[in-house]
């Protein structure tokens, strides 16, 4: 069976929330089998056995966040060359901006030669204080329909062999 991995790092909530939506999108438009996993706890095999991925995770300091990038770090060796023109899209919540780390996110896959299938959303959750950054997060319906656009559009365009 076709398997989308969807992986993700939240310490607030948002980019959980991003993950779970497009993980929902992907599960209503295809028969296909969607894991999500945690940054945490993914590994080169979670990416070896997917045929395609979504990657979502926060942007912390103008970068992702480091679980993720700890997550790339451990992975990316591993599977170079062994993935590659597989489909992927990615997604960043973010307190403001996010570009620096849409850009960092999809220059790590475009090192592994993925093929980007959707233009990287950052969803902006406006946080500028220490307390509203810092604070649970809760993602707007149109940026959780946006996600599950994104997800259906991974599993629709895998389970037919578009990508």
């Amino acid at each position: 069976m076709t398997t989308l991995a969807i992986i993700w790092y939240s310490r607030t909530g948002g980019s959980e929330q991003l993950a779970q939506a497009a993980s929902e999108g992907a599960r209503d438009a295809a028969e296909i089998d969607v894991r999500i996993i945690g940054a945490s706890d993914a590994g080169a095999d979670d990416l070896l056995e997917a045929d395609g991925y979504i990657f979502a995770c926060p942007e912390n300091l103008a970068a992702i966040a480091g679980v993720m990038k700890a997550f790339f770090d451990r992975t990316y060796y591993e599977v170079l060359g062994k993935i590659e023109g597989r489909p992927y899209a990615a997604m960043i919540c973010a307190g403001s901006d996010g570009e620096n780390a849409k850009k960092q996110l999809e220059r790590i896959c475009t090192g592994w030669r993925l093929k980007r299938v959707a233009d990287t959303p950052i969803i902006n959750v406006g946080a500028q204080t220490k307390d509203e950054i810092l604070g649970p997060k809760t993602i707007e319906e149109a940026n959780l329909e946006q996600a599950r656009e994104l997800g259906a559009t991974l599993g629709a365009g895998l389970e037919m062999g578009v990508f």
